[in-house]
């Protein structure tokens, strides 16, 4: 009997990019991390690219790869952001699916629909694409084409299916209790339920036309123990529970990839126990993935499901349009009847998306619906702009209308962002999923409305007001798109004045120089012609004046317009770089149609264009401005901190007797991490200074900050101390030192790069010792 074991983990972040500036803004209820991608990138999905296995004595006996070892979808708007942001975990996916082939013949990767759209709600077109664009962005990053597609929600129905088996799709899994009734080889069909289906064998569903498609179903009970029921506490626990479920076949288990690190504290050590475990062929189970298994086992039986359904609702995909009940359950009195008018008034606006597009790029395409489908090309970076106009914009296009196509290229693709399924998933419109769906949305009406598609239509609003918040402050849909979505919208005066902020914060602003402020999807450079920081200033005179250009990419500059900076406080710092420090509230800035000069002509003569308050800025935006001048801020005090901290050590004199703390204590604390570095990096005197300094750092308590600080220096130290020729004997100095002064360090990226670089030399003992791990003669 052949018992074998899959574990699944469905890896998805929804898109969070600012749909004008390109990047991802600051998410307050993610704090400490600055956004949600990145605390679950710290907290789920780095660790299990690097999951540590203990000994008895707690220390490190192993580092897995976990993705090496289950089957994963990862999304494409996660694995945009990965590559863009943490290249080393990044390429850990990517490794783990080619060492995965390497083994048994198939990947353990799997697609997923590019932006987690609900697809038996989607229409035909939003259905092609987003199988289309995450084939061509799995093809892409994974060097295949993929078997396996994962639905978002596992919602399906025969409509949905069709489609992945005409892409070539091979298989997806789902929820045991989407099976209707199923047929063994003998032809008798049968009815069962969640728990009367037989998940340890793949099933066929044969489609209306002809063609068919795999799918296999977890393990509900299991899933769900691991997901919700603290499974992970204890993996001994967790193999016992899985040993006592499999049998003949293949057990597949399936959990967001969430769960492991962020859900559950260290689940992901507990998912290695398991996989150690599995791939040991401990209690004859084998480990294996789902491409694998179904080449060595075609299905025999077949199975027809209830259509729709999903895993994440009891009542098909009603989660997803109505106020069905199903909700993460923390407001038990809410209701979700905004639902529904939230989906209606977003599908008012996708079809006037859509059918603006297909009116308007009939001139601009050879084959506008091959030209659209084929754009997850570009998006992925597999095609360049440059060859996709090539092979696809229709013969001696003007510049202008090369940027309309582009343009309602980007129309669809923001069009289709508002429809991930988090956005109904919840149990509140006025949560930052429904208000970013709207945002996405915001953002594909304002191009169709600049590309000659009008307004946005009015049964937009009428829908919207049908949507009431549950929080009688937020009101309707409508409001909460006029007061939450709307100030999101870029216009010329918002985009200069962040530019300005930004680069006068980096301490890069000059006046006379341009000065380029940059973001994923659009460039502003400003030229700052003067500056005023008069005592007392005319009414309304500017403090500050000069010119800039923007570009959207692709396309290229606008025209230079001139803009006016004022200031409503009387607050005005002194020095070039400082007028734009002064208080930003007060801030307010005043572009002018470029026909028209700006500088010190008279305000009543001057009509400005666009106008915009930092006040008036989102909070995103604002707190954005506020990281660039606190990183930049912080940057520069480090540098000067850690160059003068040999002289913090040399000027703490020897103390006197009975002296038990240095005198100003709270001045010195400041450089306390900068001296700690010093001292474990031998930079120090070596007299009674250094002892009474040592004394002195044993007995203050550093401050969060300082010790994150510390935390941070001192990872990047120790990383530069392993670069070649690897400086072992430095960095067990830096090690023991360091965690004798402040305990519990965290050297989670220093354990990882010295894990790499096993076996270890003799002179490499120490130090991987003083960082935890176990060696072989220990």
């Amino acid at each position: 009997m052949e018992k074998y074991l899959c574990i699944h983990g469905h890896f998805y972040q929804p898109p969070r990019e600012d749909p004008w500036l390109g990047s991802i803004l600051p998410e307050g209820s993610a704090a400490p991390s600055r956004h949600w991608n990145e605390r679950i990138l710290r907290e789920s999905y780095a660790p299990m690219a690097w999951a540590r296995r203990l000994d008895g004595s707690g220390r490190i006996a192993d580092i897995l790869n976990c993705y090496e070892w289950i089957s994963f979808n990862a999304g494409p708007t996660l694995m945009r952001w990965l590559e863009r942001d943490d290249q080393e975990t990044y390429q850990r996916i990517l490794d783990a699916d080619k060492k995965s082939i390497a083994r048994w013949g198939h990947g353990n990767a799997l697609a997923q629909v590019y932006h987690h759209v609900i697809m038996p709600l989607a229409s035909p077109r939003q259905r092609q694409l987003e199988i289309a664009w995450a084939l061509d962005d799995f093809a892409h990053r994974f060097g295949r084409p993929a078997e396996g597609m994962w639905l978002a929600e596992s919602a399906a129905d025969v409509p949905t299916l069709e489609d992945l088996a005409a892409h070539g799709v091979r298989f997806t899994v789902l929820a045991p209790r989407q099976a209707r009734r199923v047929s063994g080889p003998k032809g008798a069909w049968a009815h069962v339920d969640e728990n009367s289906l037989d998940v340890r064998r793949p099933y066929r569903i044969e489609l209306p036309s002809g063609k068919s498609i795999s799918v296999f179903f977890y393990h509900g009970p299991i899933s769900r123990a691991v997901a919700f029921e603290k499974l992970l506490q204890d993996g001994e626990g967790f193999w016992h529970r899985i040993a006592g479920a499999a049998g003949e076949g293949l057990l597949t288990l399936c959990t967001d990839g969430e769960t492991y690190g962020h859900h559950f504290t260290f689940g992901e050590m507990a998912l290695a126990h398991v996989l150690a475990q599995a791939y040991s062929g401990r209690d004859g189970i084998r480990p294996t993935n789902l491409a694998a298994y179904l080449a060595n086992h075609p299905p025999e039986w077949k199975v027809e499901l209830h259509e729709p359904s999903s895993w994440s609702c009891v009542h098909g995909v009603e989660r997803w349009r109505s106020n069905c009940g199903c909700t993460d359950g923390g407001h038990p009195g809410w209701n979700q009847s905004w639902r529904g008018p939230l989906r209606s008034a977003l599908n008012f606006a996708r079809d006037a998306v859509e059918e603006h597009f297909t009116s308007q790029s009939k001139i601009l395409f050879t084959d506008p619906q091959k030209a659209l489908g084929s754009f997850g090309r570009v998006l992925c970076g597999e095609l360049s702009r440059e060859a996709y106009a090539v092979q696809f914009f229709a013969p001696s296009l003007s510049e202008t209308q090369k940027n309309a196509a582009w343009k309602l290229l980007t129309m669809e693709e923001q069009m289709l962002a508002a429809y991930a399924s988090c956005a109904w998933f919840f149990d509140e419109i006025s949560r930052i999923e429904p208000v970013n769906a709207l945002t996405y949305c915001l953002r594909a009406l304002e191009i169709r409305r600049d590309t000659g598609g009008g307004d946005i239509p009015q049964q937009f609003f009428a829908e919207l007001e049908k949507a009431r918040s549950n929080k009688e402050s937020e009101g309707t849909g409508k409001n909460i798109f006029e007061t939450r979505v709307l100030p999101r919208h870029e216009s010329e005066a918002s985009l200069i004045l962040q530019a300005l902020l930004k680069t006068a914060y980096q301490g890069r602003l000059q006046t006379g120089t341009p000065t380029a402020a940059s973001w994923p999807a659009v460039d502003v450079e400003v030229t700052v012609a003067s500056t005023r920081n008069d005592e007392v200033r005319p009414d309304e005179a500017p403090i500050a004046a000069g010119t800039a250009r923007i570009r959207w990419h692709p396309a290229p500059w606008d025209k230079e317009v001139p803009w006016t900076l004022h200031s409503k406080s009387a607050d005005i710092q002194r020095g070039e770089r400082h007028v734009l420090l002064s208080p930003p509230d007060s801030l307010e800035l005043r572009v002018y149609p470029a026909e028209q000069p700006a500088g010190d002509t008279p305000p009543e003569s001057r009509t400005a264009s666009s106008v915009c308050r930092f006040e008036d800025l989102p909070w995103g935006k604002r707190q954005a401005l506020a990281m660039t001048l606190i990183l930049y801020s912080v940057a520069q005090r480090r540098s000067d901190a850690l160059a003068r901290s040999p002289d913090a050590l040399a000027l703490f004199l020897p103390w006197e007797e009975a002296q038990h703390d240095q005198p100003d204590s709270h001045l010195w604390e400041e450089f306390a991490p900068e001296m700690l570095l010093a001292m474990a990096m031998d930079a120090g005197p070596e007299d009674k200074r250094a002892d009474a300094a040592a004394s002195w750092l044993h007995g203050i308590e550093l401050s969060s900050g300082a010790r994150r600080r510390l935390e941070a220096t001192a990872q990047q130290t120790a990383l530069t101390l392993l670069e070649a020729p690897a400086q072992w004997s430095r960095l067990a100095r830096l090690v023991r030192i360091l965690s004798e002064y402040v305990p519990g360090l965290d050297w989670w990226p220093v354990q990882n790069k010295v894990w790499a670089m096993a076996p270890w030399k003799a002179e490499a003992a120490q130090a991987a010792r003083a960082l935890g791990f176990r060696l072989p003669e220990d």
